[in-house]
């Protein structure tokens, strides 16, 4: 699957922090950054369509693509969308498809066709969902009308077709997001590039997901949770974190040889070379926590068939390339799982340095077959992680750095070029450095913090904070490092 004995590298951002946010030139503006500067990977957070408060990690559905990411000024070019946009994106996309339908060629209608029949096991459910929530002023699925709730078989039929027009819609700004994104994949790749995405392992309760197979999930008889997924206190939080997300049903996915996940594999392997299984954790055992308590501090560990699911993803798909995230409260169970599969794990420098030696993230105790970052989107940037450690904790970095000889006495700490340099001589095959770092941004270009609700995933670049002498330092590294290839 993945090759340890070459170690390369890639730079963590998200496409909605590129300066336009959107798959048009920025996009392939970094993958000519990335391979400028000598790395092979890009990764991404959830690429998926989310609620209102922008999180990848919340959205309206496990498959479909956001269509925030569709870049507008490529339809023009395609000649679906006049020169001056309207100022509203759902504007554009309803001028686009109607200039689609009127004017597109057979190839491309059939292209279209072609993409509905593929997606179906998703897209039919989920664009009627979309729908529908537009119809109902986008309240959630549990507080439409019962007979739409419960898909009542005669119901849906009549909602398809009064729906048909916004059905059809919202089937064709998924076939711009998937069009988009396969070409965007298809420069990446010619220039050495991999696409690296991540899977959250729980989907939202107000999702095309839970609408559609509610009995994959531990529901009541009315449809309403009963326990909701998180994680108990951990480093983040001394609550824990009460997600709110559904958990599953996993003897009904079992009896159905775990086919919803196979589909959402299948669907992510379209679009990404590598897959990142968040809160991998929760393939072994899950933080429950009674959908009443206010707080994740209340709950309990449930076991999980995480073998004989990843044994039937496997089976299914057995070039898929995947990665666990292994953070947080890992057990002996938890790392032979992961172990068993040969499952990279990760590594993340900003947690190694409490003055143990025995610490799981000291670079001496990196393997070949981990995956190492300086700090991922839940942390703050690495300069802003640095500034906000006691004199006492920055003193424990630098004796680390002297005693392996990376610094002498009286030196100071550089960051985030030292934690940068250690992720990157690591024995780690793979290196991840966030964006911010690359820039070296304070923790004011942090993406998102745990537990917390307000301000998140709001971060962007700008092209004119990329200095050249910090893509060249990068490149040097890599060869020094034995990363560029």
């Amino acid at each position: 699957m993945f090759n340890y004995q070459q170690k390369i590298a890639g730079l963590l951002l998200h496409i909605s922090s590129l300066p336009s946010g959107s798959m048009g030139e920025d996009a392939y503006r970094f993958i000519d950054l990335l391979k400028g500067c000598g790395c092979q990977v890009w990764q991404t957070l959830p690429v998926n369509m989310t609620h209102g408060d922008k999180s990848p990690y919340q959205c309206l559905s496990a498959h479909a693509g956001n269509p925030e990411f569709i870049s507008l000024a490529e339809l023009q070019q395609q000649t679906w969308l006049q020169q001056t946009l309207p100022e509203q994106r759902a504007a554009a996309l309803s001028m686009a498809f109607h200039e689609f339908n009127a004017h597109a060629n057979d190839a491309e209608k059939h292209a279209l066709s072609e993409f509905c029949q593929r997606h179906a096991y998703w897209l039919d459910d989920f664009a009627l969902f979309l729908s529908l929530r537009e119809h109902y002023v986008q309240q959630p699925w549990n507080t439409w009308p019962q007979e739409i709730k419960l898909r009542v078989p005669h119901a849906l039929d009549t909602a398809r077709k009064a729906l048909h027009e916004a059905i059809n819609f919202h089937q064709f700004v998924q076939f711009l997001f998937f069009s988009q994104w396969q070409q965007l994949k298809q420069y990446a790749h010619l220039r050495g590039i991999q696409l690296f995405g991540d899977i959250p392992i729980f989907v939202s309760y107000d999702s095309a997901d839970v609408w559609a197979q509610p009995q994959q999930f531990k529901l009541d008889d009315q449809l309403n949770m009963t326990v909701v997924a998180g994680v108990p206190p951990d480093y983040f939080s001394a609550t824990g974190q009460r997600w709110g997300n559904p958990h599953y049903n996993w003897p009904a996915m079992q009896e159905q040889h775990f086919s919803w996940w196979i589909q959402r594999m299948q669907t992510q392997s379209v679009l990404f070379d590598i897959l990142r299984i968040d809160h991998f954790r929760g393939l072994q055992a899950a933080w429950e926590i009674p959908a009443q308590e206010a707080t994740a501090i209340n709950g309990s560990w449930q076991e999980a068939p995480g073998a004989a699911l990843l044994q039937a993803i496997q089976q299914s798909m057995p070039a898929l390339k995947l990665i666990a995230e292994d953070l947080g409260i890992i057990t002996p169970e938890v790392e032979a799982l992961k172990q068993s599969f040969g499952l990279p794990g990760m590594k993340i420098l900003q947690f190694a340095f409490d003055g143990s030696a025995n610490n799981p993230y000291l670079p001496a105790h990196i393997m070949a077959e981990d995956v190492v970052y300086t700090g991922t989107h839940d942390n703050d940037t690495s300069l802003g992680w640095y500034q906000s450690l006691t004199v006492e904790q920055q003193q424990i970095v630098l004796n680390y750095l002297i005693a392996h000889d990376w610094k002498q006495e009286g030196d100071t700490c550089q960051m985030p070029e030292d934690l940068m340099r250690l992720a990157l001589a690591s024995s780690a095959f793979l290196a991840i450095i966030p964006m911010q770092d690359l820039l070296r941004l304070d923790g004011h270009h942090r993406m998102n913090v745990p537990g917390t609700v307000e301000g998140n995933w709001q971060w962007k670049f700008d092209w004119s904070q990329v200095n050249e002498q910090y893509c060249r330092d990068l490149q040097t590294q890599l060869q020094q490092y034995g990363r560029l290839h």
